[in-house]
């Protein structure tokens, strides 16, 4: 990148860069506006190939483990449990296998669900937790623990939590525009939250987007997405890379690393007590 002004042409070594696209370095505010209808198509050219680099590259590791078992966490945010009580997010083993009278982490006794309300609404208003916004929501939209069903209070808790950095917030909002839950359906929108979430980690955001290119006939995007979400530990891609293996819209390489990363995914996270607490919640299910 040139150290001269791209509209004026003054060398300085204090110029800024666009903030946008970083291809090019202006004097101040006014160049960068005198400039901007002549650099205005390569700068949203940059910016989409800089996004779509973090969109299609592989997450990094979760190395977050579960303050219980010391286990990494899941890769599934349904397999973890926020505790209301002090805020800690476990892993579904340890709740649902130890005794539930008491928080296995802070000892706290077990409440009831309007004293649990009063906390939660107290971590959200006072402390802006961002996964006490998104639990809260999830009461508002099911009308879960004696709550009325509320899609635009959701609505709102959802937006206040994705922008304080909450992946499983922006997938959920995604799904609300989708949906039409407490907003008018907007694909457009839709997407960009499974976009967002799916940067941050969220492989059940990645799959959607996977499952849109799919009905779009964007194979060979939806499979990356579906790679990159089995290789996270995502059942169901995996299940989609199958097919699309036998289709011929997966290689026989990409197939087998795929496969070996979901084993590794799914090892790594691995317990008996996991694995008594999903059979036990699968049977409730039924």
């Amino acid at each position: 990148m040139s150290d001269q002004c791209a509209s004026c042409g003054k060398a300085d070594a204090n110029l800024k860069a666009c903030t946008a696209c970083k291809l090019v370095k202006y004097c101040g505010v006014e160049c960068q506006v005198t400039h901007r209808p002549a650099h205005k198509k390569a700068c949203k050219k940059k910016v989409r190939e800089l996004f779509e680099q973090k969109l299609y590259a592989q997450p990094p590791r979760k190395e977050e483990e579960c303050p219980i078992c010391m286990i990494l966490m899941p890769s599934s945010y349904a397999e973890s449990v926020y505790m209301i009580c002090c805020g800690k997010i476990i892993c579904i083993g340890c709740r649902y296998c130890l005794p539930r009278e008491h928080c296995p982490f802070c000892n706290t006794a077990a409440r009831s669900q309007e004293e649990d309300f009063k906390v939660i609404s107290e971590r959200v208003e006072k402390y802006n937790d961002p996964e006490a916004m998104h639990l809260l929501a999830g009461y508002h939209r099911d009308g879960q623990n004696g709550l009325p069903v509320n899609q635009s209070k959701a609505f709102q808790l959802l937006q206040r939590s994705s922008e304080l950095g909450c992946a499983e917030a922006h997938y959920s909002l995604g799904i609300a525009y989708k949906m039409g839950e407490g907003v008018e359906i907007d694909m457009k929108k839709a997407i960009h939250h499974y976009q967002i979430a799916a940067i941050m980690g969220s492989m059940f955001a990645r799959h959607n987007l996977a499952c849109i290119e799919f009905e779009n006939r964007n194979y060979e995007l939806a499979m990356k997405h579906f790679m990159i979400a089995a290789s996270c530990g995502c059942k169901k891609s995996l299940h989609n890379i199958k097919i699309g293996f036998k289709n011929g819209h997966v290689t026989k390489e990409d197939f087998e690393k795929t496969l070996r990363d979901y084993q590794a995914s799914c090892d790594e996270t691995k317990s008996e007590q996991r694995d008594r607490a999903a059979a036990a919640l699968k049977a409730r299910a039924k």
